[in-house]
């Protein structure tokens, strides 16, 4: 088997998760400027077996696509063309920011961590992985 990537894309940073390589288990991997995704993605698929991806699917509470599905169509298109061999899967994602959120509390962090919002993206990641897994 192989590792499931998930991405949280944003216009400016991506939060990236990814599972054990039995799919058990999701883990946060890094947060990375959204203008350097493709290239880190290559050199980790370079280097780990990765047999999909899965990319967060901003939806309105009527389930219809929010705005920001504007900027994550585009960059399915370039990320299918550099892995056309790897399947490509969406998952809801509303609520993560804020489970995020709520974890970083949950877990104790101080303030100052809780700021960092490169740490909500990579959590945020790491949930919408964790619904897949629990959906599939």
């Amino acid at each position: 088997m192989g590792r499931i990537v998930a991405l949280d894309y944003g216009k400016v940073r991506t939060g990236i998760a990814v599972t054990d390589e039995l799919q058990l288990i999701a883990s946060g991997l890094t947060t990375i400027q959204t203008k350097d995704l493709l290239s880190f993605l290559k050199s980790y698929v370079a280097t780990e077996q990765v047999i999909q991806f899965v990319v967060g699917e901003p939806k309105q509470m009527n389930y219809t696509p929010s705005e920001s599905e504007v900027l994550i169509k585009p960059f399915l298109e370039k990320l299918s063309m550099a892995f056309p061999e790897i399947p490509i899967a969406r998952q809801d994602e509303r609520f993560t920011s804020k489970m995020a959120f709520q974890s970083m509390l949950d877990s104790g962090l101080k303030k100052k961590q809780r700021k960092n919002k490169a740490l909500v993206d990579e959590i945020s990641a790491t949930l919408i992985l964790q619904a897949y897994l629990n959906r599939k």
